[in-house]
């Protein structure tokens, strides 16, 4: 068996292998080709700095690394790392990190970060075995909004070029597909809630998949809150909000009381390549 980047696989076959790789997830994954399509363009994946174990020929496992400067640090965000089930406790991950990481180091990568289910054990340690270290937790909702105070809201759409990063709190809490940089080049929709006129919280939606991307308070307060989600609950009433930082403990506050599910949690993991 051989590692190799993927610049030369091509989509169909990674993403068949994919599908077999997270066949029985913990999360059922979409089978749509335009989603990943439109979901690795839009996180930066660069198939250059991507790899996979081939075995004569046949991709068997694969690490996707989306590439971009996140906070003045140039980074390889795993968006995707799987064995198909005939290969799996042969050590295909580690040896794929093996000769990624001295790849990326070359390439002028300074850090690898990934996701990684806080349930699923096994993946935890392999991981750490290549050197990753846990350096956030999240948790992950679903469901429909449920909200009882019926507030007076206003709120409007804004365009992204009127749209002011550099007011927007909480930045450094988001997990990758949920930066600035993943967003601009996502299907979303951006919404500020007023008061007296002026922006008192907002949120980024995706309408077709109802992935509430950001939201949050500029001032935090009760009622504030309140309508917030009740400006979003307007938007889409079904939401999916994926990977809340768990310090941001006021934000899980509140939404703890919209009655979604908590479906699965999360770890962010690290590996500095090179001087950060």
């Amino acid at each position: 068996m051989t590692v190799r980047n993927l610049k030369d696989t091509s989509f169909d076959e990674l993403l068949a292998c994919f599908l077999r790789a997270f066949a029985g997830y913990y999360v059922t994954m979409p089978t749509d080709k335009n989603y990943y399509k439109q979901r690795w363009k839009a996180a930066k994946v660069n198939f250059s700095l991507s790899y996979g174990m081939f075995d004569e020929g046949e991709i068997v496992g694969f690490i996707i690394h989306a590439v971009d400067v996140r906070f003045g640090v140039k980074t390889a965000f795993n968006t995707g790392t799987g064995v198909i089930p005939e290969y799996r406790g042969r050590r295909v991950v580690k040896s794929i990190y093996e000769y990624a990481i001295n790849d990326l180091r070359k390439h002028g990568i300074e850090k690898s970060s990934l996701e990684v289910i806080t349930k699923n054990e096994h993946a935890i340690r392999a991981y750490k075995s290549v050197g990753f270290d846990i350096c956030k937790e999240y948790r992950c909702f679903a469901g429909t909004i449920s909200t009882s105070n019926n507030a007076q809201v206003e709120f409007r759409e804004v365009s992204m070029e009127d749209w002011g990063w550099e007011q927007l709190p909480n930045q450094k809490f988001y997990s990758w597909d949920f930066q600035k940089e993943t967003i601009v080049d996502g299907n979303y929709v951006f919404y500020q809630v007023l008061s007296n006129n002026q922006p008192e919280s907002y949120f980024i939606i995706n309408p077709e998949n109802k992935y509430l991307a950001q939201f949050d308070v500029l001032n935090n307060n009760e009622n504030n809150w309140n309508r917030l989600f009740e400006a979003i609950k307007r938007v889409s009433g079904e939401v999916r909000i994926i990977n809340v930082d768990k310090r941001l403990t006021e934000k899980l506050d509140h939404i703890h009381l919209l009655g979604l599910k908590n479906t699965v949690n999360q770890y962010e993991m690290e590996l500095i390549i090179a001087g950060v």
